[in-house]
């Protein structure tokens, strides 16, 4: 059973910048894509990047570049480097998983999530 754990989160102020972990456990395969994914109150969770085994990656379009996705393989643990944070950052942060090497964006694509850690940026 896939395990995630995510750590990181925090307040900070508008402009600042944070680097949340997420550490990854139980895969069966070394095939997976590791995302992040976002969710504000009152709003839709919505896919941030995607990582797979190989190290290529994808984006939302809206994240424009203030927010870069990597991976450390030996220790199974993906991060996602936020910069520039602004107050619409504001969220629940969760890491997903899912088998393949596939990257997409879309949550029912994932079938494992981490519990989250909360991002708020204050201004």
């Amino acid at each position: 059973q896939v395990q995630l754990e995510e750590t990181g989160g925090g307040s900070v102020q508008v402009g600042d910048s944070l680097r949340l972990s997420c550490t990854a456990s139980g895969f069966t395969s070394n095939k997976n894509v590791l995302a992040w994914f976002r969710q504000a109150p009152g709003k839709e969770r919505q896919g941030i990047a995607a990582i797979n085994a190989v190290g290529a990656t994808t984006y939302a379009a809206w994240v424009k570049g203030r927010f870069t996705i990597s991976q450390d393989n030996n220790k199974n643990i993906m991060y996602l480097e936020m910069k520039n944070l602004e107050p619409e950052d504001t969220a629940m942060y969760y890491c997903a998983a899912r088998s393949g090497q596939m990257l997409i964006l879309v949550q029912n694509g994932f079938n494992s999530w981490g519990q989250g850690t909360q991002v708020t940026v204050s201004s």
